[in-house]
């Protein structure tokens, strides 16, 4: 199976997926059971959604979209040509994927077997089924592929690096376990939020986006603001009832009373509108339901404040920010885009989509 046909497959999933969103299919693919295939995957979103009552059918369904745009020959093409690598001797890559969001571990599924390795899975019991399923999809578009994904929940096998993604504390073990192996270690990161005082109702909204699509729980959302020394959360509180229906989701609901009581009980100062919580904290991971705050006195200031503390940082949703920044309502919407900032290193870090890809090319081409 060479890179055409490894693309190829996967556009033709990216249209399944389109297809499946759709009403009525609209794609020239090629499923003889596409009926079937598609009511399966609806049974297999409604008891993800069953085992895990964070994974909403509608986050779910955000999360297929996404992938859905993403995954088209021009696209996947102009990604992987950035990185080619010429006597890529095919590994044994295992994922450790996580849970925190819908088919999180996409990513690293797609560049694995992409980069022509073979991929061993082992899953998080939180997202057990969805993976799976598009594997499924995946084979039946391009039957190759079977011999190149395995998964697994328990010990795993045999292999020549890994990608391991996990909270600060796991990935410690995580760097001990493999440290004798090439690999990928992702800690804990998050995404923060400038604010000027001058942003319009429509970019507010978005940023609502931001913060509680997914309930906040990934590591893009936004999970920190910085506002300017004197800033009025007027506006911002305006435009976050755009969003008030999440606290109706009753595992928010719980997370929301639970917060709220322990900071007032604790005597902190915090804001409240009914549905989020903002605290005043140098921190960035904050609990959900809750979104910290900090101030600063100048834009330059705040870079340099910022500049110390990138691997803590996921992504900076700003406006007139500096050049790496994401637009208000896009921080979920990450692109698969080549990073000239790529690195090929044998030991623990974060990265992103294009980094991924990046290092998974060094895994065969450094002699693993």
């Amino acid at each position: 199976m060479d890179l055409n046909q490894r693309i190829t497959a996967f556009s033709n999933l990216g249209e399944f997926l389109k297809d499946y969103l759709s009403d009525a299919p609209k794609s020239d693919l090629a499923l003889q059971d596409f009926k079937t295939l598609t009511e399966e995957f609806t049974a297999v979103i409604e008891t993800s959604h069953r085992q895990n009552a964070w994974f909403t059918p509608e986050y779910i369904k955000m999360a297929l979209q996404s992938w859905s745009q993403m995954l088209t020959k021009e696209t996947l093409t102009h990604w992987f040509a950035a990185y080619a690598a010429s006597n890529t001797t095919s590994k044994r890559v295992a994922v450790i994927m996580a849970g925190n969001l819908p088919l999180v571990g996409f990513h690293d599924f797609l560049s694995v077997l992409l980069s022509g390795h073979h991929l061993i899975a082992k899953l998080s019991s939180d997202d057990k089924l969805l993976m799976p399923f598009l594997a499924k999809v995946l084979i039946k578009l391009e039957p190759s592929f079977e011999s190149k994904i395995e998964f697994t929940q328990e010990k795993l096998p045999q292999f020549d690096a890994v990608i391991a993604t996990g909270s600060n504390n796991t990935a410690r073990y995580f760097e001990y376990y493999f440290k004798d192996k090439p690999s990928i270690i992702r800690k804990n990161r998050n995404a923060v939020a400038i604010l000027t005082g001058n942003e319009t109702a429509e970019q507010l909204e978005a940023l609502g986006s931001d913060i509680f699509n997914y309930f906040g729980m990934g590591c893009r959302s936004v999970s920190k603001l910085y506002v300017p020394q004197g800033y009025d959360f007027d506006a911002f509180f305006n435009a976050m009832y755009a969003h008030q229906d999440v606290i109706n989701h009753h595992k928010y609901a719980n997370n929301y009373d639970y917060n709220k009581a322990v900071y007032l009980m604790s005597l902190f100062p915090v804001l409240d509108n009914n549905f989020m919580v903002l605290k005043e904290d140098k921190n960035f991971s904050s609990p959900i339901s809750v979104v910290f705050y900090e101030y600063y006195k100048s834009i330059d200031a705040l870079k340099e404040t910022l500049s110390t503390q990138e691997d803590q940082i996921q992504c900076i949703v700003a406006k007139n920010f500096d050049a790496n920044e994401v637009a208000f309502g896009q921080a979920q919407k990450p692109k698969l885009l080549f990073s000239k900032n790529a690195k090929t290193k044998t030991n623990a870090f974060s990265l992103s989509l294009s980094n991924c890809l990046g290092v998974i090319f060094s895994f065969s081409t450094t002699g693993v």
